[in-house]
């Protein structure tokens, strides 16, 4: 019975080292809650984490660009606006809404194609310029096509960027950045060509600007709520695209670029690549709900929206350092 208190306090001391091993564990992990506090377990999204290219693990992104608030621009293109055609009532009153959102914003008209325009906005800087591009009309040939993932989820991210790369300071971003909306991409009704009718905002901006122009980041299909993926698009720059899948990792999304290549796709960005500028199309082609009425709220995700454009930010936050 004497050794009684020393028993007692090399169980104190067991139980002291026991807690400090697990108190140091929990530390490591991050100190998270148990699921019947944070309302059960849920595997990791492209919300809120992504896997590692590495070391598959988890990886929480920066944030810096606004997913919210460019999920909410989305949701206003089709709410408000509805369909969108190159040169429709609703095109021209959203381009003026687009306008007023860009940086130093203004029209350039299309010329040959009365009522149509390009709307621009700029961040100055040292040229040859980057530009970042989306077109903001919707299938003129789809009844009720509100295009919620082709043409409002592009412009929502280029708006969205524009705002996040202002804040910059100047010094971290000595290369001028362009935006552009591009209109006239879907062709019209009555075509039977779409290369020969379509890109109509592209070929205007590339034909009076080609000179001025570095490099093109396009945004197309980038908000699907399910599946989304990038394998690199043929008609898009390799290295440039390489930059791109270099910023994913950075910033957590790497499993959306996957090192895979798919078929050529004619979009705006095609103009580009013809006068020898290197571009990049972001686009997911394997949508179900492409050039469909589905084509709509139900089909896009704010989740998706913003994991692109925080990969964007991150590519052009580099880009223009240089």
């Amino acid at each position: 019975m004497g050794n009684g208190p020393l028993k007692v306090l090399g169980s104190v001391l067991v139980v002291q080292l026991l807690l400090g091993a697990a108190l140091l564990t929990w530390a490591a992990q991050g100190f998270p809650l148990p699921s019947f506090l944070r309302g059960g377990e849920s595997a990791p999204t492209v919300a809120t984490a992504a896997t590692s290219a590495t070391t598959g693990a988890a990886t929480k992104r920066p944030d810096r660009f606004d997913g919210e608030r460019a999920f909410a621009l989305l949701r206003e293109q089709v709410e408000r606006y509805g369909p969108r055609p190159a040169g429709s009532t609703a095109s021209r009153r959203l381009a003026v809404r687009l306008r007023d959102q860009l940086p130093a914003g203004r029209f350039e008209a299309i010329p040959r194609h009365p009522g149509l325009r390009n709307v621009t906005g700029v961040l100055p800087g040292r040229r040859p310029a980057i530009v970042v591009g989306a077109h903001y009309d919707t299938e003129a040939t789809v009844p009720g096509h509100v295009g919620a993932n082709d043409g409002a989820a592009g412009t929502a991210a280029v708006v969205e960027l524009s705002r996040a790369l202002r804040r910059l300071p100047r010094a971290e971003r000595p290369r001028e950045i362009r935006f552009v909306l591009f209109d006239g991409e879907e062709e019209p009704k009555g075509s039977t060509d779409f290369y020969r009718d379509g890109l109509r905002g592209s070929r205007a901006y590339v034909d009076r600007h080609a000179q001025q122009v570095r490099e093109l980041v396009l945004l197309d299909y980038i908000a699907e709520r399910e599946g989304l993926r990038f394998p690199r698009e043929a008609g898009s720059d390799p290295r440039l695209w390489a930059q791109l899948r270099a910023a994913a990792r950075t910033v957590g999304t790497a499993r959306l670029f996957p090192d895979e290549i798919t078929g050529q796709i004619l979009d705006d960005h095609t103009p580009f690549t013809e006068a020898g500028i290197p571009a990049i199309d972001l686009i997911d082609f394997d949508y179900p709900q492409r050039d469909s009425p589905e084509d709509n709220l139900d089909a896009v995700s704010e989740q998706s929206l913003d994991a692109v454009g925080e990969t964007v930010y991150e590519l052009i936050r580099r880009r223009a350092a240089r």
